[in-house]
């Protein structure tokens, strides 16, 4: 469920190498987020079709690109037990989608763009890190709102954008960055037919997105107030 790239249309294609520095006690949690970060460095993360084109014209009358997927009591898969999900992406080759509630920690902006590669020190701010979803876990985005864009931005609903490029942690850490902001790596895929299947089957239900529900709500209280959000009855 969710679990391999949605389709060849939808897959993220990327090239990356792994830190072959040893890790002391206190970063071992954040091997693979620290991975990611430094596959951002090595290279501008391609969002093939994902990024080719905002969800417009390309998608179908029925897109749910903007939604937010809300795992049912019925989800039988741990990965994605009491999950949120903002839709990116949903057409008729399948979706991608980001998980917004399993929070891995919090990390210093200096120390990231330190990873980086950055020489200078100047950053200040944290920022929460989160797990995306179960593919392709080397591969960061950041979720932000609207008033902060660049070429790579893709804007979901107006309310709010994704941008998958170094340039956004570095404008984050400098005060130029988005207003309200999630970093994330890896994400949710599914093939031709596949969301839909599960929708069907009462796995997920759908709430309409709001900018509250995706920066501002405590993510352990984040399912339980979309739930009160859902579109269908239990």
């Amino acid at each position: 469920m969710a679990a391999t790239a949605a389709s060849e249309g939808l897959r993220l294609d990327v090239y990356y190498e792994f830190c072959s520095d040893p890790l002391d006690e206190d970063v071992v949690s954040w091997t693979w987020p620290e991975r990611a970060i430094l596959t951002l460095a090595a290279i501008l993360v391609a969002w093939s079709s994902l990024a080719v084109a905002p969800p417009t014209a390309a998608e179908t009358p029925a897109s749910l690109a903007g939604q937010l997927l809300i795992a049912s009591p019925r989800m039988g898969d741990p990965r994605f037990d009491q999950t949120v999900i903002l839709l990116v992406r949903h057409n008729q080759e399948g979706a991608v989608g980001l998980v917004l509630n399993r929070p891995l920690g919090e990390r210093p902006l200096a120390g990231i763009l330190e990873t980086l590669g950055e020489k200078e020190n100047s950053a200040n701010g944290s920022v929460r890190v989160f797990a995306g979803g179960p593919v392709a876990p080397q591969i960061g985005f950041v979720i932000h709102s609207p008033d902060y864009r660049r070429a790579e931005t893709v804007d979901i609903d107006g309310r709010v954008a994704v941008t998958s490029t170094p340039e956004i942690l570095r404008d984050m850490g400098h005060d130029r960055g988005p207003r309200k902001s999630l970093v994330l790596f890896g994400y949710a895929g599914w093939a031709s037919g596949q969301l839909e299947g599960e929708l069907a089957s009462g796995v997920w239900f759908i709430a309409p997105e709001e900018p509250a529900l995706v920066f501002d709500e405590d993510r352990e209280k984040l399912w339980e107030r979309a739930m009160a959000r859902r579109t269908q009855d239990l």
